[in-house]
């Protein structure tokens, strides 16, 4: 099995890292003592190192550089084709089977062991 191209870890621990941010500057203390913006310095280059890696990873993966207006032109385009495919087999389909070049009076079958094919008089 092909190894995990994001690894969900990292966009796990972002909220964790956050939380922890969160709970340093909620201390009694605050960040007025130089040990309190030691851990709060630390958690949030923890934190900004991680969403760049995050960012990181995402941009690398295979086949995410389309923009979003760039995704709804090919769905808008393929919509389009899809349409007129539709109505080309719509007017096929409406098509009478008299104008065809060959009548089935016109063909004859000749059964073969291996396949079936058409023959003309």
């Amino acid at each position: 099995m092909p190894a995990n191209p994001l690894p969900t870890s990292l966009y796990e621990s972002l909220l964790l890292k956050l939380v922890t941010i969160l709970e340093l500057t909620q201390k009694s203390e605050g960040i007025a003592t130089p040990l309190a913006k030691q851990a709060l310095l630390q958690a949030t280059n923890d934190l900004k190192n991680s969403i760049n890696q995050a960012k990181e990873l995402a941009g690398s993966l295979p086949g995410g550089e389309m923009l979003v207006q760039d995704q709804d032109d090919v769905i808008g385009m393929l919509e389009q084709l899809r349409d007129r495919k539709r109505e080309q087999l719509a007017q096929f389909a409406a098509r009478p089977l008299a104008s065809a070049a060959l009548s089935t009076s016109d063909i004859k079958m000749e059964i073969d062991s291996m396949a079936s094919t058409p023959f003309h008089d």
